[in-house]
């Protein structure tokens, strides 16, 4: 089994993020464009949440740590 490069991974959901705020709109109207537009939001959140994730790997169980208190900014 390939090592797993966790650094990697959280790169990759970042990635994913950013590629979700820059996927064009398609041709669509109505109803068709409400459901992509809630679907893009979805896609930016979920990869987002887990790009920002603090991540551990200990006796082959991943654990990702997610805080989602408000921030005290």
């Amino acid at each position: 089994m390939a090592e797993l490069d966790i650094d990697a991974m959280l790169q990759r959901f970042r990635d994913r993020a950013g590629a979700v705020k820059k996927r064009p709109l398609p041709p669509v109207e109505g109803e068709g464009r409400k459901a992509f537009m809630e679907q893009q939001q979805n896609d930016f959140m979920d990869f987002a949440i887990i790009g920002d994730s603090e991540i551990e790997l200990v006796d082959g169980v991943l654990t990702l740590r997610i805080d989602l208190r408000p921030s005290a900014d």
